[in-house]
């Protein structure tokens, strides 16, 4: 039913001031209380992007949905070596690097899929075609994004970075296994040198000259790999200790970052602990090298705030997860929008704020919806829509007041469901109304159409019911 709703054109008339223009990002910030449609608002942008991407395959936008933020608190939980972490102290610690460092992560890891084959999110050309016409600086800053933000569901993740680096003709052995074999090597001819030099007793020039070119050069090949190796790990540690909630292994981050040299990797931006600057860089290395696939947006879509384990719904635990996030910079970051559907506990929150906080966060620039209101008018459409989903395809779709005796007028209804505030409390009141109207009607004298009783009692009720809930004195 919800799939037939984001079919059909939507009535909200705040939807267009959040939802902008995708191939021209902006911010955009809504409060609304439990049942108000915040998701709903989220998966019709996230269904009206999808569209714009159908006709627009030259401007397409790159939708990222940060909705789910467990998996993120369990690694920090773990970075911090307390998984049963005091979750305040854990969220307090939650800091805008690590949002971006999930929000790169949850763009990357798509992206590289498809460049492998295997999905087919790229809605634009030949992937193969379009990643040998890169340049080969952006298929370096494809390839360190990779190495440092790819999180694969089971895939291994050596394998899956050897199949792109391979992709990407960034060469798939690492350099440190190269070196590693080459003291082998090396060590292997000075020891056979030796043998024999020690088996035969007589020895000429030429042997002589092989023993020590092979040991000098051994001596020479393992003091090189040692250097590289220490400076390799020295730079994996620096990179773990920025990647919180990420978290690759060491190994993971040796084996990737080894494929590219020391210098390639070093004259790119590399995370460091609570560093906002090279985010951001990364953040727009990420869009050049999705401008190379046509893409020209990103687009961040922020919901379910509430929902992680560790917030649990508590208004100030929610304030240390979402907080950081209101910085003006992150939010009018070129090419990017970030689009967050809040709670209006956190519009309460907000407005007990100093000026500072204001100042900083610039909500005046980043088209904020103080309330997802809906009116009487709106629900009444919104309710005339949800029943005509629930029809039978190819069947006339029934009006509201169809339902209702004659003595019912759409203003009645208008009138009604204008105090139930919300979507979900107005479903709430009509599926009331017909349960009431079902349980006084007797099976053997069928009444078909609900009296205006019936709807006056249990429009009471349900009104009662709303202000309870906003007073705090029921549970939603």
């Amino acid at each position: 039913v919800f799939a037939r709703l984001l079919d059909q054109t939507p009535n909200h008339p705040d939807f267009d001031k959040v939802f902008g223009q995708p191939d021209r990002p902006s911010a955009g910030i809504v409060f609304g209380e439990k049942g108000s449609g915040k998701t709903a608002l989220r998966l019709l942008m996230q269904r009206k992007i999808d569209e714009h991407n159908a006709a627009n395959t030259d401007r397409l936008a790159w939708v990222v949905r940060y909705d789910d933020l467990n998996p993120a608190l369990e690694r920090l939980a773990q970075h911090r070596a307390a998984r049963r972490a005091d979750p305040e102290k854990m969220l307090s610690d939650f800091n805008l690097a690590d949002h971006m460092d999930v929000i790169l992560s949850l763009a990357v890891t798509p992206l590289v899929d498809a460049a492998l084959g295997e999905s087919k999110v790229l809605a634009n050309g030949d992937l193969r075609k379009l990643l040998r016409k890169m340049p080969k600086a952006k298929r370096i800053d494809l390839g360190l994004l990779a190495a440092l933000y790819d999180q694969p569901i089971s895939d291994d993740r050596q394998t899956r970075w050897s199949k792109l680096a391979r992709k990407l003709k960034l060469g798939w052995v690492s350099s440190a296994v190269v070196l590693r074999w080459a003291a082998i090597l090396w060590g292997m001819i000075a020891i056979a040198c030796g043998l024999i030099h020690s088996l035969r007793g007589d020895v000429d020039d030429l042997e002589t000259v092989l023993f020590v070119s092979a040991s000098v050069g051994s001596a020479l090949v393992a003091l090189g790999c040692a250097v590289r190796l220490g400076s390799l790990y020295g730079l994996v540690n620096r990179v773990r200790r920025a990647l919180r909630v990420v978290d690759p292994t060491k190994s993971d981050l040796s084996h990737s970052l080894g494929t590219l040299t020391i210098t390639e990797a070093r004259a790119r931006p590399l995370p460091l602990p609570n560093d906002h600057d090279t985010r951001y860089q990364l953040m727009q290395r990420l869009l050049g090298v999705l401008k190379e696939l046509g893409y020209v947006s990103l687009i961040v879509l922020v919901d379910r705030i509430d929902e992680p384990a560790a917030v649990n719904g508590e208004t100030d635990r929610m304030k240390k997860l979402v907080w950081p996030m209101f910085n003006n910079k992150f939010l009018q970051q070129d090419g990017v929008a970030v689009k967050m559907m809040l709670p209006l506990d956190l519009r309460h929150a907000l407005y007990r704020e100093g000026p500072d906080f204001f100042q900083q966060a610039r909500l005046d620039k980043q088209h904020m919806i103080d309330r997802l209101i809906w009116s009487g008018p709106l629900l009444y459409d919104l309710c005339g829509q949800r029943l005509a989903a629930c029809s039978r395809p190819g069947e006339t779709a029934a009006a509201l007041t169809d339902l209702f005796d004659d003595d019912v007028s759409a203003q009645d209804l208008i009138d009604a469901l204008d105090q139930m505030h919300q979507p979900r409390d107005a479903f709430k009141c009509l599926y009331a109304v017909m349960q009431e109207h079902c349980a006084s009607v007797p099976a053997d004298r069928p009444v078909w159409r609900i009296a205006r009783l019936t709807l006056d009692q249990v429009r009471k009720l349900q009104s009662q019911r709303v202000q309870e809930l906003y007073r705090g004195l029921t549970p939603a």
